[in-house]
């Protein structure tokens, strides 16, 4: 299952956190074209480094599945950054 749902919370001391939460299919489809590009861009890498691309593109996608359920902590000082993916 694809992630749906990425939540961002920013901590920083002596205010209130910031917190966002990003749903992952609309920006996919507005960054669309980016992705096209990227696709290409990745097959095309895969040609020259002699890299089998169905099994290239099935890795990819495979990381993508395993996404659900990630958790990023980045504490930097008294600053924090919190990214969980849905």
């Amino acid at each position: 299952m694809i992630p749906q749902l990425v939540t961002v919370r920013v901590e920083r001391p002596g205010r209130a956190p910031i917190r966002a939460w990003v749903p992952v299919l609309p920006v996919a489809l507005a960054l669309s074209p980016l992705l096209i590009v990227a696709a290409l861009a990745a097959l095309i890498a895969c040609v020259v480094f002699r890299v089998d691309v169905v099994r290239a593109f099935v890795a990819g996608w495979r990381l993508v599945c395993a996404l659900p359920g990630t958790r990023v902590d980045v504490h930097e000082g008294r600053s924090a950054v919190l990214v969980s993916i849905r």
